[in-house]
Order: C-alpha cells, then structure tokens, then sequence
C-alpha cells in the first residue's frame, strides 16, 4: 500500500511537470535564490496498514545557478531492514524487525547542476534513532549517518516558482551504533545500501532586501 501510494504520486507530479515544463520553457526564468520543498515520499503516510509517519522539510539556498547547498529535517518510523530491496522482500511477513524504529534526522546538502536540469546531489543525513520492541516498549538509542548520493533532472515550472526533481539514488549507511540484537538478526542478510528513487519538489523564492 505505501509503495502504491508513493508511486501514485509520483505517476501525477510527473505528467503534470512535463506539462508545466513544456510551457516555462517558452518564457524567461527568473534565478531565485532560496526555495522550500519536501518529497513525494509523504504520499506514504496514506498507507492505513503500516503508516511511517514521514515528514521531510527542506530549506535551500543557490549560491549561483550552478551550486546550491540546503539543510533537511526528517522524521518518520520504520519496521523493515533498512538494505531490503523493493520487491516481494520488502514488507514481507516473517522479514521485518521484532518492533520499529523511529528516527529524527537533520540533513546537509550539496546540489551541483551540470548541464540544464541535470544534477547530481550528495546527502549526510543524521540519524538519530528510538528503538522499540512489539509491545512499543522502548529498548535502546542509536544513530545512523546515511549518505545519499542521486542523479537527476529538475523540471521547473510556472515561471520557475515551482520544481520537481526526480532522480535515481543510492543510499549508503557507513556509520550504525546501538542496533538492537533482534533488530542485527533481521539485518544480516540484507546489504548496508539500498536503490531507491529521489522525489523532492520545491517553491522558489527571493528574500527582499531592506533599504
């Protein structure tokens, strides 16, 4: 149900960017400095069953038209190994963790465009993580530094206020502390970085200047 949710919201923001990105294209774009923004992963939380409660907001600020640095906060709750693919693994019954995670994670980011929309991004997200076992009951603190590497296209749209950006990305998990051991048991024979897509959307903006 989530995975279906997600890519239904992706299915709808793409039809309607290359919509939108046919029409700017014709018009000039005005470079703006800062943007807001999120990810199409909240379209998990209509997912009734096994709802991960995700929250992303992100905070962007372009150097120039090239370079742009951001911070993120995300927060969300998990129950299956983090390396388990999509597929008939994930969120299969007898493969999920004895319990959840919940996790609070500040992000920095570098953005470098290279050719029109096309840009790569690195990502170091923190996190910082509750673990609980089937009867909610809290059994340890951990973190995780996931980086987050992705290749993409930016599609901007209504005068460049607006822009989506899917991407292909690859997570990787150098850093993991205090993993509960029933939680290590259901992680063993999954691989410390997963494939997964990139969804973020953003306004932009410019912050006037007081005379």
């Amino acid at each position: 149900m989530q995975k279906k949710s997600v890519w239904l919201g992706i299915t709808m923001v793409l039809t309607l960017s290359l919509l939108a990105n046919a029409q700017s294209a014709k018009q000039d774009n005005t470079f703006k400095r800062w943007y807001v923004g999120s990810s199409l992963f909240l379209f998990g939380n209509l997912d009734k069953v096994n709802n991960p409660e995700y929250v992303q907001l992100n905070l962007g600020y372009r150097i120039n038209p090239k370079n742009v640095i951001s911070v993120e906060f995300k927060r969300s709750i998990y129950s299956w190994p983090i390396g388990i693919p999509f597929g008939p693994s994930f969120d299969a019954p007898g493969l999920n963790y004895p319990g959840h995670a919940r996790i609070l994670a500040p992000t920095l980011a570098y953005q470098r465009f290279w050719w029109k929309g096309v840009y790569t991004s690195v990502f170091a997200l923190n996190a910082f993580e509750k673990y609980f076992d089937e009867n909610k009951k809290k059994i340890g603190n951990g973190f995780t530094l996931y980086m987050n590497f992705h290749l993409g296209y930016q599609f901007k749209f209504f005068k460049n206020r607006f822009f989506f950006e899917p991407a292909i990305g690859c997570s990787y998990w150098p850093i993991r502390t205090n993993l509960p051991d029933s939680f290590k048991e259901a992680e063993k024979k999954w691989p410390n970085y997963f494939i997964q897509p990139g969804l973020h959307f953003g306004y932009n903006f410019n912050v006037k200047k007081k005379r």
